[in-house]
């Protein structure tokens, strides 16, 4: 898929793996290496750091005990 995209549409992915783990997710370094290589050419990287915008109701709530 990424190959047949390469250079020919545009493709937005997320991920909250870091690209020196990608060997370990495709089990194949040279594999992982080729797709790194299409993704990152003409990209733009947006690296986004701090809290989980998802988990913020969670972490306001007080978790409930067995004495309330």
């Amino acid at each position: 898929m990424i190959d047949k995209r390469y250079e020919q549409k545009s493709t937005i992915l997320t991920t909250n793996i870091g690209f020196g783990e990608w060997d370990e997710i495709f089990q194949d370094p040279v594999m992982a290496n080729a797709i790194l290589d299409r993704i990152l050419h003409h990209a733009h990287v947006v690296s986004i750091t701090g809290k989980s915008y998802r988990m913020k109701d969670h972490i306001k709530k007080k978790p409930h005990t067995e004495q309330e």
